[in-house]
């Protein structure tokens, strides 16, 4: 399925049939408890993007049940159109902007066009009385000046003022950054007659009905867990639910690293802060996920040897963790994503996030293998790799081993790359402000980048020969100088920490490599001119990541600001115009989504006299529209109230 510059794939389950009885219960009932907190992320995301949602919903579902639809070719058809490609692009991004260049949505159907559609729909099947509605969301969806970007993140710009995230109300950047937060993860800062207090997401505050429900689900989860440990993981995360307490939510990680003989694992809370221009506050998230037992065995080859690597690691010695603690690696199949995971989500994840708890107790990595082989699959045949590699012979290289060295650079990416280095004492994890999760990502990989190259990988067994890594350094520099842009409109900048942290990478590369990196131009038989990645060198293009990695973790460790927002700004936001241009328009002709998200298998319980499930059937075919009306209809509590 295909709209807007997004495609819609599926993902297989496979070997789920062979799973007993009680791990499908599991997992079924984790997998409603991550369907429930789909509306938090929305709300998150940008005050108005539930009365925007829901407003599009009732227009949708009123003209799916008219039968006296517009003619083809009316206006009102091209407006009908139009608003449903728009109402797609909000589930998918959770909300009105873009969810990787935060820019807000420009509608393509007029504004009287919307004012009638509205006020065709019962006052009943709308989030407000359809006049109070309307002077609420017309000027957030149609005056582009209004709310314009979800994250701001541009230098010397008060990111907190700038960005729409519903994190802050009322505050400046200096504000928020000299508040003590008491639930830095969870919670909403107001300003209320000068005075700013936290609005904690817990049961009973923000949010509450909503994680009563993922609370119920969670619950009845625990009844069909493997273990006594994920019973006692569960009971943690219930207990940070009702109270909101950052400590328990400490208590509820270091268990949740401790869980490693069950086949199936979850992640469901208030993890991840790229949504926050200071990186502050969490989005909701949720992913159910069982052990890819093949799969593992290359993961567990890594995470056996983190010492190793981070022995050998080129950073200073004094940036170096003297015992690498509990670095715990699996290729899980995901079995169910949810909030800022769904529709878009990560191919592999390593958590928890905080500093000091990876120092002493490790972390947990994933990579997401179902994930990976539906992209490959997607990517096939495309003309991708004839139009942008420079020669036959490094495409050839790129297919004999691109989908090897994509896995097992994000295996050493979560795996070693973020479980690597440690803070001097006193360094706070928060000290790069916003800049660090663009040097997180940095730092991570170029571990994987690094050690991609080692002879070490070659032992273990995990790469064929000492040429396969090259196809993984092509592509990333061919990717951070020029195709990752096909992802950002023309004249803007890189916003997004990942896509920074590449183009800080390759440019950085660049720059330093004294000509062994360059972006050639030809000129084609019909005269249209090309511009091409060339590595001449790659052993020495290893040197320069060892280099720039050092440099990475010496930036992390010591908290150094300064040094982090030079790096960054430098390297890692603008775009070379006239190369942006050139490449948008190559991209154009291959007719390719630059973005791909899931649809969710639908899963039904299969039930006995006793109430309990005996077994649970998957079913692929629902569509992206179905779905999200399911969602809608069947996991939404909270009401925006503004």
């Amino acid at each position: 399925m295909r709209f807007a510059d997004i495609q819609m794939l599926r993902y297989n389950l496979p070997g789920f049939e062979a799973l007993t009885s009680s791990q499908k219960a599991y997992i079924y009932y984790l997998s409603e408890a991550t369907l429930w907190g789909r509306d938090i992320t929305f709300d998150q995301f940008g005050k108005y993007n539930l009365l925007i949602r829901r407003t599009l919903e009732a227009i949708y579902t009123s003209k799916l049940q008219n039968t006296k639809q517009a003619s083809e070719g009316s206006k009102d058809s091209a407006d009908d159109a139009a608003l449903e490609t728009y109402l797609k692009r909000v589930w998918f991004s959770n909300g009105i902007y873009h969810h990787y260049g935060c820019e807000k949505f420009v509608p393509e159907f007029s504004q009287d066009y919307f004012i009638k559609e509205v006020r065709k729909i019962d006052d009943a099947l709308l989030p407000l009385p359809k006049e109070q509605l309307l002077s609420i969301i017309i000027p957030i969806i149609f005056n582009p000046n209004l709310l314009p970007k979800r994250v701001n993140k541009t230098n010397g710009e008060d990111l907190v003022a700038t960005s729409a995230c519903n994190y802050y109300e009322g505050l400046t950047q200096e504000e928020v950054e000299n508040f003590s937060h008491q639930h830095p993860l969870n919670s909403t800062l107001r300003k209320i007659d000068g005075k700013i207090t936290e609005d904690v997401w817990h049961i009973g505050g923000k949010y509450g009905k909503t994680i009563e429900k993922i609370v119920e689900n969670l619950l009845k989860a625990r009844e069909y867990a493997e273990n006594e440990q994920q019973k006692k993981i569960i009971d943690l995360l219930v207990e940070y639910y009702h109270s909101g307490d950052a400590k328990v939510f400490d208590d509820y990680c270091i268990e949740w690293i401790k869980e490693t003989e069950g086949r199936i694992d979850f992640v469901n809370g208030f993890i991840e802060v790229y949504g926050d221009p200071l990186g502050i506050k969490a989005s909701w998230e949720g992913i159910v996920e069982y052990k890819d037992l093949e799969a593992c065995r290359r993961t567990k080859a890594i995470s056996d040897n983190a010492q190793w690597f981070e022995d050998h690691s080129p950073v200073a010695k004094q940036f170096k963790k003297e015992k690498v603690r509990g670095v715990i690696a699996n290729a899980v199949c995901a079995a169910m994503i949810g909030g800022d995971e769904y529709p878009s989500t990560a191919i592999g994840i390593n958590l928890p996030n905080a500093e000091w708890i990876r120092a002493q107790y490790g972390s947990k990595s994933v990579t997401i293998s179902n994930f990976m082989k539906a992209y490959d699959e997607a990517s096939k045949e495309s003309g991708f790799l004839e139009e942008f590699v420079s020669d036959a012979d490094t495409i050839s290289m790129i297919r004999k081993y691109g989908e090897q060295c994509d896995s097992l650079h994000t295996d050493l990416h979560e795996c070693l790359g973020h479980g690597s280095g440690k803070l001097l004492p006193g360094v706070s994890q928060d000290a790069l402000k916003a800049y660090g999760n663009t040097i997180e990502e940095a730092r991570a990989d170029l571990f994987a980048l690094y050690y991609i190259a080692d002879e070490k990988l070659l032992s273990l067994g995990l790469v064929p020969d000492m040429e396969a890594y090259k196809a993984s350094y092509y592509t990333y520099i061919m990717n951070g100088l020029l195709t990752q842009a096909v992802r950002i409109k023309e004249g803007s900048d890189y916003e997004e920490a990942h896509m920074r942290n590449r183009a800080l990478i390759a440019q950085w590369a660049l720059h330093h490599s004294d000509g062994n990196i360059e972006i050639c131009e030809t000129v084609a038989a019909d005269g249209e001119k090309k511009h091409f990645v060339v590595i001449k060198d790659y052993e020495e293009l290893r040197k320069s990541f060892g280099i720039l990695l050092a440099e990475i973790q010496r930036i992390k460790s010591e908290g150094d600001y300064e040094a982090a927002r030079d790096m960054v700004e430098t390297y890692g936001v603008k775009i070379d115009p006239t190369l942006h241009h050139e490449t948008l328009a190559r991209y154009k002709k291959l007719n390719i989504a630059p973005y791909k998200g899931f649809i969710n298998p639908k899963m039904t319980p299969i039930f006995d006299e006793q109430g309990k499930i005996t077994d649970v059937t998957l079913d692929y075919t629902e569509t992206m529209e179905q779905q999200m009306m399911r969602y809608s209809t069947d996991y939404s509590i909270y009401m925006s109230k503004v």
